[in-house]
């Protein structure tokens, strides 16, 4: 192995390591909401006036959030300066820093929905910014691995869609199906509905105020990203089965999605029980990172059936 083949390996593990670390902070985030300690802690950016306040009740899973964000935040920078040194790609290096910016107005998101006490709009956009920055942290390790800098043997992408579209859309569904899900928790309609899967005993029930509503929307969201993940994973099995790069998330979209069903419904059968919320949220977070994967891999490794070449380069492109 190369000197150079060597220091990418090593920058890829680090980008999988603050990805990995990502993730751990959803879900302590996930714990923060679950548990009701968001004002546990009621000043920002210090917690009661100090740095390290005495870690008894909300206090653990609040001031213990904070302290995750702030090493995620220092190793997205490191990560960043990192690819700014070394990468050659010119797109990746922008990742690098747009995960700075966006883990930045995370960390300020965070403070504003202490110091407003919880207001919805900004909460919402808090856990939906999260996600997003998970994204950047998965796309990076995703494009700094072996498998991505190897060349790339590209298939005809045929159909209409073409997978391509069709793995862009439903991350993109994922994607509004957590600002819903978002919307359901920090509104407090994740009980506006008490059954599932009917919704009081009936397919359609009447929408009596806004939380039945935001409860309802996040339902039949649910179920249209249900057909999308279906229909994208058929497509790949059928067309690029062969391909694991594809078959592979294809798979885990599956999965993950009947999971989260399940969580769904045991977040309301135990009246938002913390296990299952949280675990409701984080594997939220996982669908749509591993749509992202997808959706990036598809780009990467499929062609359209003019023959016209849409992959991204493998190594040294700066666009």
């Amino acid at each position: 192995m190369t000197a150079s083949q060597d220091h990418n390996r090593s920058l890829h593990r680090y980008a999988v390591a603050v990805a990995c670390a990502t993730f751990v902070l959803v879900v302590a985030g996930g714990l923060v909401t679950s548990t009701g300690s968001g004002l546990s802690v009621p000043d920002w950016p210090l917690s009661f006036g100090t740095l390290f306040p005495t870690m008894e009740g909300g206090v653990r899973f609040e001031h213990t959030h904070r302290l995750i964000a702030a090493t995620v935040g220092a190793l997205t920078v490191v990560l960043a300066l990192w690819l700014a040194r070394r990468e050659p790609r010119g797109w990746v290096r922008g990742l690098g820093f747009a995960a700075v910016g966006a883990v930045i107005v995370q960390g300020v998101l965070g403070g504003l929905t202490v110091l407003f006490k919880l207001p919805a709009p900004i909460s919402v956009a808090h856990a939906s910014l999260a996600v997003v920055f998970f994204g950047l942290t998965a796309s990076l390790a995703l494009v700094t691995s072996p498998s991505w800098l190897a060349p790339p043997h590209p298939e005809s992408d045929a159909g209409s869609p073409s997978t391509r579209i069709l793995a862009l859309t439903t991350a993109a569904a994922i994607y509004f199906q957590i600002l819903l899900g978002a919307l359901v928790r920090h509104t407090g309609a994740a009980l506006a509905i008490p059954d599932f899967p009917l919704a009081f005993g009936r397919l359609l029930p009447p929408i009596t105020s806004s939380l039945v509503a935001y409860q309802l929307a996040h339902r039949a969201g649910a179920a249209v990203v249900g057909l999308l993940v279906l229909w994208t994973a058929i497509r790949v099995l059928r067309r690029h089965g062969a391909q694991p790069l594809l078959r592979r998330p294809a798979l885990a979209l599956v999965a993950l999605l009947g999971f989260q069903i399940l969580l769904g419904g045991l977040t309301i059968w135990t009246r938002k029980a913390v296990i299952p919320t949280t675990a409701h949220v984080a594997t939220g977070a996982l669908l749509l990172v591993t749509s992202v994967m997808l959706a990036l891999r598809a780009q990467h490794l499929l062609l359209a059936p003019t023959g016209a070449h849409q992959a991204l380069a493998p190594q040294g492109a700066t666009t």
